[in-house]
C-alpha cells in the first residue's frame, strides 16, 4: 500500500460519490477516522473524492469549430491535430471542485479510483489532463481495480495497485474510441447536412457509429414488413373423445423437414397445408373415425432467469409495464441514488463477485425481516431451507466486468412511488428466486394418429403439468398462472388421461383459414434486445469475438440513443411500437447511394472493438488507430461532397394523386416530389423525376428540414393544404410549427409549396369574406357572446374578420391554433371557451430560455386576452429562481459518437406573457427565410 509522511497525501478519485463512500469506510481502520468536507473525505494520508461519471469532454480546438449556420462541405472534414477538453456544464462545479484537490501542494500521488474498465479509464484521465493544463501536473498516478466493493476487497486492492506504464494501453484505448466517435458523429452529420441543405434551409442529419447501424436495424425490419407478401394456409384442429374425456389435437406432417439454406422458406412448417380442398377433404376424412394414440411423458426442470443487468431490466419492464427504457433507468437512478435501495444500475454484468456471499446473505436477511409482505415468506425460505449458497451461475469474477449485476442493498425501501415500487419489486423478486431450486414439470407428447385406407392422418397434443414450482414460488400466482393456466390447445393445457391401448374417437375436425404474417415490428424491449446482440449476427469471427457481450452501445447509453433517435424524429412510437419515419428511410437511401454503408452496419463498431483489444494488449498503436479513423473520416466527407448524380438511387413512390398543373403521374425522388409527365406511372425513371420531365411542377421532400411521410405528400397534394405540422427548422435550426400549402404562382403558371402561418390580415386586406355557414361553432366569445370558429391558423370570433354575414368586425378576440409550438386542438379551445381554462397542456417552448414548459391556457377577463396559468408550486417550497438562458450544447457527445446541436435564443417574441401576435406572413420554401411560428397566447 502506498504509504506517505504527514506533509504529502494521496488524493483518491472515484467516479461516484457511493464509491468514495465506501472506499473511507474500508480504509478507516488502516488510514484512521476520516473528516467529510463538502466534496471530500481527509485524514492524514488521504483525501478521497469523487466524479459523478463523465466531468469532461473533448472539444475541437476553437481555431477548428465551425458554428452551425456555416456547415458547409468548405469547413470539412474536421480532423484536429489535437482535442481541447471543456466542461460538462451541468457538473462544473464538481470538477472545479476535484481540480482544486489534485492542485493543492500537500498533494504528491494520484490515485485513479474510478471503475474498472475502458470508461472508468476515460473519466479519471480527462480529469488529470485539464487539471494539469498545457504543463501536466507532474504528479504520479497509480490505479485502484476492483471488481468487488466489500471492505476487504478495497483493502487488498489498495495493498496491489497498479502502475501507471501499466494502464497506460487501456487509457490510449478509450481516448481513442471517444476521439474516433466525436471524428465520425461530427464529420459525417456536418457532411450529411451539408449534402440534404444543398437546396437551401438547413436540413440536420445526424448520424453516429452506434446510433446510425441501431436505426439501421429498425428500418430493415420495416422494409422486411413493407415487402412481405401475405400467403394463405389452413390448419386443421380436431377433438377425440377418450373415456375420460376430450382433448384437442392438431393435424401435423411426422415426415416433415424444416427446409435449410439461404433461399429456404421459412413459412413452411409440418402443421401448416397450403391447399384449402386438401385441408377439407382431410377434414372429412378423419372426422367419426377410431384413433390410435401413442405418449411419451418426461420430467423437464426450468431455472430462473439470471441476475439483471440494465439492459435485461429494461426489457423486462417495458414487457411488464411498458416502461420506456429511458424510463426504467431513470427509476433505478432514484432507487440507487435517492432511496439507497438498488445496488449501481448501469451495469452489463449479471452474476456477482465471488467474495459477496455474506453480503447477499445479511441483504436476503433484510427483506426477511422487512415490511414488504409479498417478499419477506420467500426471503425467510430461502434462509431456512440454506438456499443461499455459493455457484457459479450467481458468484463468478470472470462475468463482472465494471459493475456487478443489479441487486437490492441492504437498506429497507420506503416512501417509493408506484413505478419505483414497481421495479423494486422485479429486481428483488429475481434476486431472492435465483437462489431457489428450479422449477419441475412433467411434459407429455400424445400423437393421436387416424389410420385411414388411403392414407394415415396424425395428430399432435402437448401439455405441461407442474409439479413443484420452485423458484416460481417467488412470483406466486403470475408465475403459476404462466406455467399452468394454459387453455385449451396450448403447450401447457392439462390433458386428460388416455389408458394404454385405447383408441379414441375423432369427435370433430374443422380446417382453420390463416394467412402468414409479417415479422413483428420492435418495441424497445425487442430493440435493446437487438441492439445488445448485434454482434452474434457478424459473419466475420474476429468481429463478433471482439464484440461478445459487447452490442451496439453499452447498457448506459441504449436508452440515451433510442429517445435521440425519437427526438431527432428518426422514429416514432406508435402504442408500444418503434416506427422509422421518411427521414430515416431518406437517410438509409442517402447512405447506400453515396457508399458509406459502415455507418449502417455494426461491422463497424466489431472492427473498433477489435483493434481496441489490441491496443489494450500493446499489438496496435494509439497513432496508427487514429490515422485509420482519420482516413475513414476523409473517405466519408470526400463521398458526400464529390457525389456527382442528380439524385441518389432508391425504392421511390409514386403518388396516387395527379399533378395539380396537367394531370401527370408525380413521382417521388431522392429530394422532390415531381410532375414526371402523362402516363408515367408505369416506367417514370428516377431521372424523369429529378430532370421534372412533365410540365416542371414539383415540391420539396424536407421543407425546413423536416421529411414528408408519403401520406402527408398524398395529403398536401390531394387537398393542396396540410398542417398545421412540427419539426421544421428554420435556416438558423430553430424548430418551428406551420401549415404548408401548394399555391398557384401566376407569374410562374404553376404551383408552388408556401408555409402558411396565418396571414389574417391580408386576408382581411384583399376583401375576401370569411364563410362560418357550414362551420362548427366551438363556442361562445369571451367578449361579445359570438360564436368562435376555426379560422385559417387561428380561432376568432365571428365577429372578428369580415364575413358573409358581417363584413365590418366589431369584436377583436382571437387566439393562435399554434402557442409557443403547442397545438392548441379544437377541443382544448372549445373547453377553454366553455369554462375559461383548458386543460394542462405538455409542449410549450419558451422563445427566451428554448425550455418546454406546461401550462394552462386561460381567459384572463381583465386583461381581455388569453394567458397561462400554471401548476401550482408544492407547499413549503421556495419559488424557483427566473431560469437562466438555455446555453449552447456540445456539437457531440464522446458516446455514441452522434452529433448533438448547439442551442442559441430564438428569434424574439414576449416569453409567456399574453400580449397579441404580430402579423405572420407568408413565405416561399426556397427563397424566404423561415420564420418562428410561434407566438403568444393571445
Amino acid at each position: 500500500m502506498m504509504t506517505t509522511s504527514n506533509s504529502h497525501k494521496t488524493l483518491v478519485i472515484a467516479e461516484k460519490p457511493s464509491v468514495a463512500q465506501d472506499l473511507v469506510r474500508a480504509l478507516t481502520p488502516l488510514a484512521g477516522k476520516f473528516d467529510k468536507h463538502d466534496e471530500h473525505y481527509e485524514n492524514e494520508r488521504y483525501l478521497v473524492t469523487s466524479a459523478v461519471g463523465h466531468l469532461v469532454e473533448i472539444a475541437a480546438p476553437e481555431s477548428h469549430e465551425v458554428k452551425r449556420g456555416k456547415w458547409s462541405f468548405a469547413h470539412l472534414p474536421v480532423i484536429p491535430p489535437q482535442f481541447d477538453l471543456r466542461p460538462i456544464e451541468k457538473t462544473k462545479s464538481r470538477l472545479n471542485a476535484v481540480v482544486k484537490l489534485a492542485k493543492r501542494k500537500d498533494v504528491t500521488a494520484l490515485i485513479n479510483a474510478c471503475d474498472a474498465g475502458r470508461e472508468g479509464e476515460l473519466i479519471f484521465r480527462l480529469i488529470e489532463q485539464y487539471a494539469g493544463g498545457a504543463k501536466g501536473l507532474g504528479k504520479p498516478v497509480q490505479r485502484l481495480w476492483l471488481q468487488s466493493m466489500t471492505p476487504q476487497a478495497i483493502r487488498d486492492g489498495f495493498g496491489a495497485l497498479r502502475s501507471d506504464a501499466q494502464m497506460r494501453p487501456l487509457a490510449d484505448a478509450a481516448r481513442s474510441r471517444s476521439e474516433a466517435d466525436w471524428l465520425v458523429g461530427i464529420n459525417g452529420t456536418r457532411a450529411l447536412t451539408a449534402f440534404n441543405s444543398r437546396d437551401g434551409g438547413f436540413f440536420l442529419t445526424t448520424v453516429g457509429r452506434v446510433q446510425t447501424p441501431t436505426l439501421a436495424v429498425v428500418v430493415e425490419r420495416e422494409e422486411k414488413i413493407r415487402a412481405f407478401k401475405s400467403r394463405d394456409y389452413w390448419e386443421l384442429h380436431a377433438s377425440f373423445d377418450a373415456q375420460a374425456g376430450s382433448y384437442p389435437g392438431k393435424w401435423f406432417d411426422p415426415g416433415f423437414k424444416k427446409p435449410a439454406g439461404d433461399a429456404a422458406d421459412a413459412e413452411l412448417k409440418a402443421d401448416r397445408l397450403w391447399n384449402a380442398a386438401a385441408a377439407e377433404a382431410i377434414a372429412a376424412a378423419v372426422r367419426g373415425q377410431p384413433a390410435q394414440v401413442s405418449e411419451e411423458s418426461k420430467p423437464s426442470t426450468q431455472a430462473c432467469g439470471l441476475l439483471y443487468d440494465l439492459t435485461s431490466l429494461q426489457r423486462e419492464a417495458n414487457g411488464r409495464f411498458g416502461f420506456s427504457a429511458k424510463t426504467t433507468l431513470s427509476l433505478a437512478q432514484s432507487l440507487y441514488e435517492k432511496h439507497k435501495a438498488l445496488t449501481y444500475p448501469r451495469t452489463d454484468s449479471r452474476a456477482l463477485p465471488e467474495d459477496y456471499l455474506s453480503t447477499v446473505q445479511q441483504t436476503v436477511a433484510m427483506l426477511a425481516a422487512s415490511h414488504l409482505s409479498h417478499l419477506a415468506p420467500h426471503a425467510r425460505t430461502a434462509l431456512d431451507q440454506g438456499y443461499i449458497r455459493p455457484s457459479k451461475r450467481v458468484f463468478d469474477n470472470s462475468k463482472v466486468s465494471d459493475h456487478f449485476a443489479i441487486i437490492p442493498t441492504l437498506q429497507a425501501p420506503s416512501g417509493l412511488s408506484e413505478a419505483e415500487q414497481k421495479l423494486y419489486d422485479l429486481v428483488a423478486r429475481r434476486f431472492l428466486a435465483v437462489f431457489f431450486p428450479p422449477a419441475e414439470f412433467q411434459l407429455t407428447t400424445r400423437i393421436s394418429t387416424v389410420h385411414l385406407a388411403a392414407a394415415s392422418h396424425a395428430f399432435k397434443t402437448e401439455g405441461k403439468v407442474l409439479l413443484k414450482p420452485g423458484w416460481m414460488a417467488v412470483y406466486g400466482k403470475e408465475a403459476a398462472d404462466e406455467a399452468d393456466g394454459a387453455q385449451a390447445g396450448d403447450k401447457g393445457q392439462h390433458l386428460v388421461p388416455v389408458q394404454p391401448g385405447e383408441t379414441v374417437q375423432t369427435a370433430e375436425a374443422a380446417v382453420k383459414a390463416l394467412q402468414t404474417r409479417p415479422p413483428a415490428r420492435y418495441n424497445e424491449a425487442t430493440l435493446l434486445g437487438a441492439m445488445e446482440g448485434a454482434g452474434k449476427l457478424l459473419d466475420d469471427e474476429e468481429l463478433r469475438s471482439a464484440m461478445a457481450d459487447k452490442g451496439l452501445g453499452t447498457p448506459a447509453t441504449r436508452a440515451a440513443i433510442i429517445e435521440g433517435l425519437l427526438s431527432e424524429n428518426y422514429l416514432l412510437r406508435e402504442g408500444r411500437e418503434i416506427i422509422p419515419t421518411a427521414k430515416a428511410f431518406q437517410l438509409m437511401t442517402l447512405l447506400r447511394g453515396l457508399q458509406v454503408q459502415e455507418l449502417c452496419k455494426p461491422e463497424l463498431t466489431g472492427q473498433w472493438e477489435h483493434k481496441l483489444a489490441l491496443m489494450e494488449r500493446g499489438q496496435l498503436s494509439r497513432a496508427d488507430f487514429m490515422r485509420q479513423i482519420a482516413d475513414l473520416t476523409e473517405r466519408m466527407v470526400r463521398q458526400a461532397k464529390e457525389y456527382d448524380r442528380d439524385s441518389v438511387p432508391g425504392d421511390y413512390a409514386t403518388l396516387r394523386t395527379l399533378c395539380p398543373n396537367c394531370g401527370g403521374v408525380v413521382r417521388e425522388n431522392y429530394r422532390r416530389y415531381a410532375c414526371t409527365g402523362p402516363g408515367a406511372a408505369e416506367g417514370a425513371t428516377e431521372a424523369a423525376a429529378e430532370s421534372g420531365q412533365g410540365c416542371g411542377f414539383s415540391f420539396g421532400k424536407s421543407p425546413a428540414g423536416r421529411t414528408f411521410e408519403l401520406a402527408e405528400a398524398e395529403a398536401l397534394l390531394r387537398d393542396r393544404r396540410i398542417g398545421p405540422l412540427q419539426g421544421f427548422r428554420s435556416k438558423a435550426g430553430w424548430p418551428f410549427v406551420a401549415e404548408l400549402a401548394l399555391a398557384f404562382d401566376a407569374e410562374g403558371q404553376n404551383w408552388k409549396l408556401e408555409f402558411d402561418f396565418g396571414d389574417d390580415k391580408k386576408a382581411e386586406g384583399s376583401g375576401e369574406l370569411a364563410d362560418f355557414s357550414a362551420a362548427e361553432p366551438l363556442g361562445p366569445c369571451p367578449k361579445c357572446a359570438s360564436p368562435v370558429y376555426a379560422h385559417g391558423s387561428q380561432y376568432v370570433c365571428s365577429h372578428a374578420v369580415p364575413s358573409t354575414l358581417q363584413a365590418e368586425p366589431n369584436c377583436d378576440f382571437k387566439s393562435g391554433a399554434v402557442i409557443l409550438q403547442q397545438v392548441i386542438e379544437p377541443a382544448q379551445m372549445s373547453k377553454l371557451l366553455h369554462s375559461g381554462k383548458t386543460d394542462l397542456l405538455q409542449r410549450f417552448v419558451s422563445n427566451k430560455t428554448r425550455r418546454a414548459f406546461k401550462a394552462y391556457l386561460v381567459w384572463d377577463a381583465a386583461a381581455g386576452k388569453v394567458g397561462f396559468e400554471f401548476e401550482p408550486r408544492p407547499a413549503g417550497k421556495t419559488a424557483a429562481r427566473k431560469p437562466a438562458a438555455a446555453k449552447p450544447t456540445p456539437a457531440a457527445k464522446a458516446e455514441p459518437g452522434t452529433a448533438a446541436v448547439p442551442a442559441k435564443a430564438a428569434a424574439a417574441a414576449k416569453g409567456t406573457r399574453a400580449v397579441k401576435p404580430a402579423a405572420a406572413r407568408k413565405t416561399t420554401v426556397r427563397k424566404s427565410a423561415v420564420r418562428n411560428s410561434t407566438g403568444s397566447a393571445n
